[in-house]
């Protein structure tokens, strides 16, 4: 109305002189709140003004952990012990008991939707003196682990597509998961090179090279780090087990590491260092192992020299879950509980994790702090590390979520659809003999038979309850194949029942491997064959004479032998996640060309370990049974088209520099199918100083090429990545010839040439 402006006008002059005074009294409010909460400022700042108004007892707590469901909520409010249902509400006097007014650094184990994350923040803001937030944590390896979040494929496949795109795009997604439900960090991912296969953690890891993981785990970092901490999308990111926890003594998880300074630098931590350096990652998990005599959790070295003073970590350390305890049950390098959380905050460690009841990790900073074997200096200096991330993560200023931000990314199209892409791209096909593969959809009848045939295996950190039928193979090549089909079940059980039914079929599809409790944390084994009658199976189904397709769910490499020697197609699978089922169907009948390579060696037999393709040259190439060549090698896959490689050209700019290597080759698809390549440059430096790997990945590059079409791939080599711990303990880029070749897996030939002078 035209009375409006009027109104205001009026209505303004008349209460000036009230909006004056309020306004002086917001100026003045805003000069009297404490510099903590004053956004404008520098967060190291704020976190200087916030720790000197803090109690030993304050500052105590915000390293220490608590179990969320135990600790908030009564135990009707949660479906399993570390879950709280959807519909959970928050019990106030519970957590008043269990937190006090103290405050806490992180809450773990409560899985909580928005609703309830909410109303736990603010309880926890306004229980304690000077408001500070918790910081949320959860496992999310791949997934929101809360069991109705789009099951991603577990880490290994993530490895096998050799895509650091989908890497980041898939941290990316977990992240948005997370963080639409409050939880600010991510314990995650797995950057321990896995040497092993009998470790059952194998299947959480990239594999089994320093430089594929290193470059998938900064990808992956990135995504769930994303450009800004402060949004509703991004977490923390959380590398572990650091450092050296894939090459346990005997594959047994947690068991001591043996190895020098040279080969946990050049192996074990080039793992880390991407995602530390040049990721930015704000949190690392230090290991339950020791290396060389020396745990992780008391070990300045890695620590604090490496981890810090070389890196410029900027983020805090937290312990794996009762790593400090070990310092003092296990290890036996601490005589007492206090000992033992003493040893890891001078160590490096920032954060326990339900190592101790929480009173007798206060009463032991405390007392450090009084007898002078813990100083002020370091214990600030740990609260600081965790009070700026939570600065940093924006929770000191807007620590709520909004609780409809959810619905738009449980179960999202977007989600589901990346998911079902990097199942496809982790599939990797190890034989196809005659090209049986891929199948036809016209088949008059086809047997599928297996423990593994009607579902899709989606791994540890996730529930198996929640593995699905529907989305097994066996619903979804049902879906793929022409209604005329006739398709035959059997789960393997009855040997002698699946013989008859694979003779009546044109083909046989046997889906065999692992599941958990076979494979995953704690689930470490002696003997890499098929679990239980599986062999018997296999062999047993091979004698009709029928052709058969073994398809593999696992969560490490298997020793496969007798099905590579006499089955002529074998197709890799991992544990494809919750959409699994559907990327196998579709590779078995040609709507997927498979172009997964495997991250990690598989050995011919369990007594051949440790076998990887980046070994020493002095090792020796033969046993009384026969070679010691690996089963299928680092790298390898096949498609369902071919491709060629010309001879690659290498420019090296007048500098002469390692940066300035950069090697280039024409990849074609000779094949008549359009198909995805992922060329790999392998290096050896001819004369070292000390003695270096026959070969090593020095770079990838997945590309995807019509049939027909060529494309030029190229490479550059930075001068870290050519380096050598020398004799005397530096880093040193040596001048002289390096050979390398590029192909399609480490058997390429290295026949090319560069030198540096």
């Amino acid at each position: 109305m035209n009375t409006c402006p009027i109104f205001f006008a009026q209505s303004i002059r008349k209460f000036a002189p009230v909006l004056v005074l309020l306004a002086l009294a917001t100026s003045l409010k805003a000069q009297d709140a404490p510099a903590y909460k004053n956004p404008e400022l520098p967060v190291s700042d704020r976190v200087a003004d916030l720790l000197q108004r803090m109690t030993p007892e304050e500052k105590a707590r915000q390293l220490d952990m608590f179990f969320g469901c135990e600790s908030l909520l009564a135990t009707n409010q949660f479906t399993i012990r570390t879950h709280a249902a959807a519909d959970a509400v928050l019990d106030p006097a519970l957590a008043g008991k269990n937190i006090g007014t103290l405050g806490v650094g992180s809450i773990h184990d409560l899985y909580p939707r928005a609703k309830l994350y909410n109303a736990a923040q603010a309880w926890i803001i306004k229980s304690s003196r000077l408001g500070i937030p918790a910081l949320f944590l959860e496992e999310g390896l791949h997934g929101y682990m809360d069991f109705d979040e789009v099951v991603f494929p577990q880490s290994i496949n993530l490895a096998a597509t050799w895509n650091s795109e989908l890497a980041q795009h898939t941290g990316a997604a977990i992240a948005a998961q997370a963080r639409a439900n409050g939880v600010a960090m991510i314990l995650g991912p797995v950057l321990d090179v896995a040497r092993d296969p009998r470790w059952g953690r194998v299947e959480e890891d990239f594999g089994e090279d320093p430089f594929l993981t290193g470059q998938l785990g900064l990808a992956y970092v990135r995504g769930m780090q994303g450009d800004s901490f402060d949004s509703d999308h991004s977490v923390i990111a959380e590398p572990k087990h650091f450092a050296g926890h894939g090459s346990p003594e005997g594959g047994l998880n947690t068991s001591p590491v043996h190895a020098g300074e040279r080969e946990v630098r050049s192996v074990m931590l080039k793992s880390f260092e991407p995602a530390i350096r040049e990721g930015k990652a704000m949190g690392v998990m230090a290991a339950y192992h020791d290396i060389d005599g020396v745990p992780c959790t008391g070990n300045p070295w890695l620590l604090n020299r490496i981890l810090r003073d070389e890196w410029g970590f900027q983020g805090f350390v937290l312990s794996d879950l009762g790593a400090i305890r070990r310092l003092y049950d296990t290890h036996h390098v601490a005589a007492s509980p206090a000992d033992a959380v003493l040893l890891a905050l001078n160590s490096g460690v920032d954060m326990q994790f339900y190592d101790f009841d929480h009173d007798v990790f206060l009463n032991a900073i405390l007392a450090g702090l009084r007898d002078g074997r813990l100083s002020e200096t370091v214990l600030d200096r740990a609260v600081s590390r965790v009070l700026r991330v939570k600065f940093l993560l924006g929770l000191f200023d807007h620590p709520f979520v909004d609780e409809a931000l959810d619905a738009t990314v449980r179960h999202s199209q977007g989600q589901s659809e990346l998911a079902l892409e990097s199942a496809r791209e982790s599939l990797c096909l190890l034989k196809n003999d005659h090209n049986l593969l891929p199948l036809s959809k016209d088949l008059a009848r086809i047997a599928i038979i297996g423990p593994n045939a009607n579902v899709a295996r989606i791994g540890d950190y996730t529930e198996a309850a929640h593995e699905s039928t529907e989305q097994g193979m066996f619903e979804q090549v049902k879906r793929m194949v022409s209604p005329k089909t006739e398709i035959l079940f059997a789960d393997g059980e009855n040997i002698s029942a699946s013989v008859e039914l694979a003779r009546k079929a044109d083909v046989v599809i046997l889906g065999l491997g692992e599941w958990q409790k076979i494979s995953g944390e704690g689930f470490d084994r002696s003997s890499l064959g098929l679990p239980g009658k599986q062999e018997e199976l296999m062999e047993a189904v091979a004698g009709t004479g029928k052709p058969v397709v073994l398809v593999l769910q696992n969560g490490r490499p298997l020793s496969v032998t007798w099905a590579a020697a006499h089955l002529p197609a074998i197709l890799e699978a991992w544990y494809p996640g919750e959409f699994g089922g559907r990327a196998i169907a579709e590779t078995l009948f040609g709507a997927n060309n498979p172009a997964g390579r495997l991250p990690i060696t598989f050995p011919r037999d369990v007594g051949q370990l440790p076998v990887f393709y980046n070994h020493f040259p002095s090792k020796n190439n033969s046993y009384v049974e026969g070679d010691s060549s690996p089963l299928f090698a680092f790298g390898h896959g096949l498609s369902y088209t071919t491709f060629r490689y010309d001879p690659p050209t290498v420019n090296i700019l007048a500098s002469g520099n390692a940066d300035d290597v950069e090697i280039s080759t024409r990849v074609t698809n000779t094949g008549g199918r359009d198909g995805d390549e992922v060329a790999q440059l392998y290096v050896r430096q001819t004369t070292a100083s000390v003695a270096t790997p026959v070969k090593s990945l020095k770079g990838f590059s997945r590309i995807h090429l019509h049939a027909g079409e060529s494309q030029i791939v190229s490479f550059r080599i930075k001068a870290s990545e050519l380096a050598v711990w020398s004799a005397n303990g530096e880093w040193k880029v040596e001048p002289g010839e390096f050979t390398f070749g590029v192909g399609g897996s480490s058997e390429v030939a290295l026949t090319a040439t560069f030198t540096l002078k």
